[in-house]
Order: structure tokens, then C-alpha cells, then sequence
């Protein structure tokens, strides 16, 4: 039986399908496109204004604050009480590592890492200067039975939007992660100022590769179904100048308490863990 089944979008059905199970949407215009080192480094430019390489310090802070997230979420097995590191004994998996700050930054922290890029720059980076484990190829191209409960630890990071084989990312994800062990994503929101109170800038701006489009909302739906129990959620960002609504006329401290309340923002972050049982 499938996960997901998908029906036209009540209020957007020339854009949307969404999933009678989970409420995640179905971008119905994705194309498929190829990530190589072009596409890697012009997006990147073209969001923040500058190269990836050149954004390096502000990525590992990034990383560092993501670890110290998990620190609170990971944890600590039997026998591994006087740990000298956070993560020592752990494994993650980073799907999409880019150039593999992230995962220098995991493995300082005693993470045992394993990364997979498309971008054959990116890997050959991650590999010859970081010294990292990383594979170029995609996560659909290795076998769900291959990695079954291999790592405590998967993180992906603006990645899982742009995988057309929904059923296959989220069936990898569950089965390779060990019971108990944390899934860290980071996706584009529908439920943020964009979609909710502008939602026709939301798709004229809407990425033509992401053929998913997730919320707080199907994503607490979703992982419940896979057996996951969502410990942290929060936006990326605070836009309230995007929100057309009566949020966006709110004093900025109460929007961002609203937005931390409520995970409201056009990115997320989340740490679920895989139950036991």
C-alpha cells in the first residue's frame, strides 16, 4: 500500500496535488533538472550573493549550531556514559553534503561521517582537502536493504523537496536510520508568510525543481506514520515583511514568538526521532 495518495488541490489544483494521508503538496510543474557544479555554485550565488567557498565561516557556524541542537536529541547509549566527545560512537549520514562543512564540523564533534553529493567538484573538495567519506551519487541509488539501521544519525539539508520518488527518499530514511536514532531536515515551508498570504509571489517565485512542498504540519503527520516522534521544529528565518496578513502587522518580537510558537516560516528545521518500537 502506498504512503502517499495524492488529489487535486482544493483552492490550487493548476499547481498542487496534495496527499489525502499527510497533506504534503505535490508541485504538479516540477521538472527534473541535472545538479552539477554549475547549478551548485549559481544558485548558491544568486540566494546569498556569494560563492559557497566564500560563505564558509557563516556554514560551519551553521553547522555548529545545528550540532549543539542535536546534542540535546541524541542519545547516549548504554556502556557510552563517560563519552569525551557529544557524538563519539555515533554515525551519520549527510544526503547532499555539499562540500562537506557539515560534516567536518560532525566528525570534530566525534561523529563517524559518510556523505552523499551530486556535484562532482563538491565531492572531489570533501574528499582531497576535508579528508571526508563521500560518494557521488544519489540517495535512490543505493538499495534501501543496503544501509537498513546502518547510522544514529541522518541529516539533510534543503535536499528531500527535490526528489521525485517520494516513496523511495522517505522509505531510505526511515529504514536506514537505527530505533532511536535522530533525522534532521531542513526544507521550504508552506506554512509562512509566502504561501499563506501571498501565495501568487509564492509561485511565480516557486523553484522549478522541487516537486514537494512540505509544512510543520504534514511533516508531524507524516513521520507519526513512519514511527518518528518530532522533538524540535523552528522557522530558518523571520520575514514578517512578506506576510500580507494581520501577522505581518504584529511588533517583530511578537511575530517571531509566534513564528518559534508555531514553526511559521517560509524554511524549517526539525529533529524526529525514530521510535523504539
Amino acid at each position: 500500500m502506498s504512503l502517499f495518495e495524492f488529489i487535486p488541490h482544493r483552492k490550487f489544483p493548476e499547481f498542487y496535488e496534495i496527499c489525502r494521508h499527510t497533506d504534503v503538496l505535490r508541485y504538479l510543474p516540477a521538472k527534473q533538472r541535472e545538479y552539477g557544479d554549475s547549478y551548485f555554485m549559481e544558485e548558491y550565488m544568486s540566494q546569498y550573493n556569494k560563492s559557497y567557498y566564500e560563505d564558509e565561516t557563516n556554514l560551519r557556524a551553521m553547522a555548529k549550531r545545528r550540532l549543539r541542537n542535536l546534542s540535546k536529541w541524541v542519545p547516549i547509549q548504554s556502556g557510552d556514559k563517560n563519552r569525551k566527545e557529544p557524538f563519539q560512537n555515533q554515525s551519520l549520514l549527510e544526503i547532499g553534503s555539499a562540500a562537506g562543512f557539515f560534516l567536518d564540523e560532525a566528525r570534530n564533534s566525534g561523529y563517524q561521517t559518510k556523505g552523499l553529493e551530486l556535484s562532482p567538484k563538491e565531492v572531489e573538495y570533501s574528499k582531497t582537502k576535508l579528508g571526508l567519506t563521500v560518494e557521488r551519487c544519489s540517495v535512490l541509488a543505493v538499495e534501501e536493504a543496503e544501509w537498513k539501521e546502518s547510522f544514529d544519525t541522518i541529516a539533510a539539508f534543503f535536499v528531500i523537496e527535490h526528489i521525485e520518488d517520494i516513496e523511495g527518499i522517505w522509505k531510505r530514511l526511515t529504514t536506514w536510520l537505527l530505533p532511536g536514532g535522530c533525522l534532521y531536515l531542513a526544507v521550504p515551508s508552506s506554512f509562512g508568510p509566502s504561501f499563506q498570504t501571498n501565495p501568487n509571489e509564492w509561485f511565480r517565485t516557486h523553484p522549478s525543481d522541487h516537486f514537494f512542498d512540505y509544512s510543520v504540519h504534514s511533516l508531524k503527520k507524516l513521520l507519526s506514520i513512519l514511527g518518528f516522534d518530532v522533538n524540535y521544529v523552528r522557522p530558518m528565518s523571520y520575514h514578517s515583511y512578506r506576510d500580507l496578513g494581520l501577522r505581518g502587522k504584529l511588533p517583530e518580537w511578537l511575530y517571531r514568538l509566534y513564528a518559534n510558537q508555531f514553526a511559521y516560516g517560509d524554511t524549517i528545521e526539525l529533529i524526529a526521532r525514530k521510535r523504539k518500537h
